[in-house]
């Protein structure tokens, strides 16, 4: 049996970020993941590949409609889908290696191969030969991630029918996709490959997209995404699919009630949410169970048996890459005596579409629910410099504060760039800035930014620039 201070399962987000910590802080670790590279979902099969489809597709959509020819650029782009995916590879490949250097430089072991607790303080696991090794640690950190919620009904095969994977990867520009599930994962993919030329379609069983998302920079989302191509069926249900040799006929009916429809589509994507990864676990061997979400709780990221710990997807909050980090950094920092927390009220996030949406803190929904006095202050990209003269006026900035204190309450953008300049406002809140704070400070001209400056001038109702 091989001893350890800290072993942490799962090498994502959380699990890799928290082996890191515990290594800087001189603890003897170890990170047990089973995939051939570390890095998770995040990187190998999320946030990274589809990021760099993103940026792809973008440049490739810009060239080969009106953007680049009102610029003075003409091109006749020509889609090479092959090296379109070999350098998504090549920069996911890039980042997983980094993690394994990251992994020396701080003297953490990587024990290839899959992980289960084995009673109190023991590890299991088995390695892709079948091999078994057991592991011995004062502390466990469970960090297992997530997976794609399955649909009822309907069979994921990855070859009609995808999953998130799946659609990361396909050979060939769907002639017409349909994405079920209106929420980050489904806008995101969807977008990735209207610009590459398919006909897009999204089905989602709410009546607006991206439940969750302030109301207002929803709908202007869904505005902007319809302009570009995207189709929208809200309030619909998929109740069943049939595979064809071409394709897949998915019945629809309206969420509601009502008379059946048929929709045909090449590929279909089902991307309804995810949900927590605890398959084979070996929960019970210490006597842990899943809630009725499938989530492990915690307290301050410790669950109920002593000396076992839960960061990231597995657990409860936003399922983000950015808030697993922060819970590695606060249970490795708990774990070895120190003082830390993460501030739920301050995390971030954002959707990559075409314009970026980015957002913190409380909705208005929200606050109305609560009951909490507020002003708001909002400033629109058509009347930002930079954005006019770069023609990416669409969106806006809302700073929601405080009646009384105007303390920053939330802020919520959908424009260009947006995913950079969202922690500007992080810091301000993590500082409880009012919005006169951010109001008062000098941001440099022509930028973006200034939009951030002007929002907050506009709680007090003295915009400047609009």
């Amino acid at each position: 049996m091989r001893a350890y201070d800290v072993v942490v399962i799962g090498g994502g987000p959380g699990g890799y970020n928290a082996a890191i910590r515990a290594g800087q802080l001189g603890l003897k670790v170890a990170c047990v993941e089973g995939r051939e590279t570390l890095g998770g979902t995040c990187l190998n099969v999320g946030c990274m590949p589809s990021k760099a489809l993103l940026h792809a597709s973008e440049l490739y959509d810009a060239a080969a409609g009106k953007e680049f020819a009102n610029l003075g650029i003409e091109v006749k782009p020509v889609l090479n889908l092959a090296q379109m995916m070999k350098q998504k590879e090549e920069s996911v490949t890039a980042l997983t290696k980094g993690i394994e250097f990251l992994f020396r430089k701080n003297k953490v072991e990587w024990i290839k191969g899959w992980g289960k607790l084995a009673g109190a303080g023991r590890v299991q696991v088995t390695a892709a030969d079948g091999s078994q090794t057991e592991l011995q640690a004062k502390d466990i950190v469970i960090a297992t991630g997530s997976e794609p919620t399955p649909l009822p009904g309907i069979t994921i095969d990855n070859q009609r029918i995808l999953d998130s994977t799946g659609a990361l990867s396909l050979p060939e520009v769907p002639r017409h996709l349909v994405v079920i599930g209106a929420g980050v994962i489904g806008l995101e993919l969807g977008s990735v490959w209207r610009r590459l030329g398919s006909e897009v379609t999204v089905v989602e069983y709410l009546d607006r997209i991206c439940p969750g998302l302030d109301d207002e920079t929803a709908k202007t989302l869904q505005r902007s995404l319809s302009k570009q191509g995207m189709s929208f069926r809200l309030g619909s249900k998929v109740t069943g699919a049939l595979v064809k040799d071409e394709g897949v006929e998915l019945n629809i009916e309206p969420a509601a009630g009502g008379d059946a429809q048929t929709l045909e589509a090449d590929y279909v994507l089902v991307a309804i949410g995810r949900r927590p990864y605890t398959e084979g676990l070996g929960l019970e061997s210490v006597g842990l169970a899943t809630d009725k979400r499938g989530m492990l709780t915690n307290e301050q990221h410790q669950t109920s048996v002593s000396g076992i710990w839960v960061i990231g997807d597995v657990t409860s909050g936003l399922m983000l890459a950015h808030k697993a980090e922060d819970e590695a950094i606060a249970c490795i920092e708990k774990i070895a005596g120190k003082a830390a927390e993460v501030n739920y009220e301050v995390i971030p996030s954002v959707i990559y579409t075409k314009p970026e949406v980015a957002c913190v803190g409380r909705t208005e929904e929200q606050l109305k629910a609560e009951g909490r006095a507020y002003r708001v202050g909002k400033f629109p990209f058509t009347a930002n410099s930079r954005a006019k003269i770069n023609h990416e006026t669409e969106g806006f900035v809302k700073v929601l504060a405080d009646e009384y204190t105007d303390e920053i309450l939330g802020v919520h953008m959908v424009g260009p760039s947006v995913s950079e300049m969202i922690g500007e406002y992080c810091v301000a809140m993590e500082f409880a800035a009012s919005a006169e704070d951010i109001a008062l400070i000098c941001h440099p001209h022509p930028t973006r930014s200034e939009a951030l400056r002007q929002a907050a001038m506009g709680v007090e109702g003295w915009i400047m620039q609009a």
